[in-house]
């Protein structure tokens, strides 16, 4: 008579995971940290820079809006692949994940544009014709996007699980992850927005 055969748990393995599991979070924080020290410092070099004179004033690009409107409603459906995958609902997370990723590609696209038509104003990032304030709008801008790009990357592997299947209301941690992080980059860029908009 043949017997079923158990599946055995390797513990070691099993510790590890344990282990991940409870550095994941403390480790993302510090890295968010880690760039909102960046930032600050740039938007306090930016500040002291266009006190000093010499400083080019000119409106951003109207699409900027559209780039902000786009990153916000990306939270919105970011919200709702993890209400989904709460639920076990993982067709609805699998979309709310990929329209996450398709507005985080929208807003790259937009971002870009906002750069042509800088460049077409005659604001440059760097060279002779260049200036100051147009150099920080650029490397502001371009660090963001660095960012949001390690953004998508966790979007797009996210995405991949919950296709297939690998995610259930008691084992989330990978979008959670995702979506703390992505979060923090439509706070963070909404600031941006709004201190670039204004502090001219």
């Amino acid at each position: 008579m043949e017997t079923k055969k158990t599946k055995k748990v390797n513990p070691h393995r099993a510790e590890i995971k344990v282990a991940r599991r409870k550095t994941a979070k403390p480790l993302l924080y510090i890295g968010i940290v880690s760039i909102i020290m960046l930032f600050a410092g740039l938007i306090s070099a930016y500040v002291v820079r266009a006190d000093n004179g010499n400083w080019k004033v000119f409106s951003l690009p109207s699409i900027t809006i559209m780039s902000t409107a786009i990153i916000i409603t990306s939270s919105i459906t970011m919200f709702l692949a993890q209400n989904a995958v709460k639920k076990d609902n993982l067709k609805l997370t699998a979309w709310a994940l990929f329209l996450t990723l398709a507005l985080g590609i929208a807003f790259f696209i937009t971002q870009i544009e906002a750069w042509k038509q800088l460049t077409a104003e005659g604001i440059y990032f760097i060279g002779k014709f260049s200036n100051a304030s147009g150099s920080f709008l650029y490397l502001i801008a371009l660090l963001h996007l660095a960012h949001m790009a390690g953004g998508l990357l966790a979007l797009m592997v996210s995405l991949t699980k919950a296709l297939l299947k690998k995610y259930s209301s008691a084992d989330y941690l990978g979008i959670e992850l995702t979506a703390v992080y992505w979060h923090f980059l439509d706070l963070l860029w909404v600031f941006l927005f709004l201190f670039l908009y204004f502090y001219r």
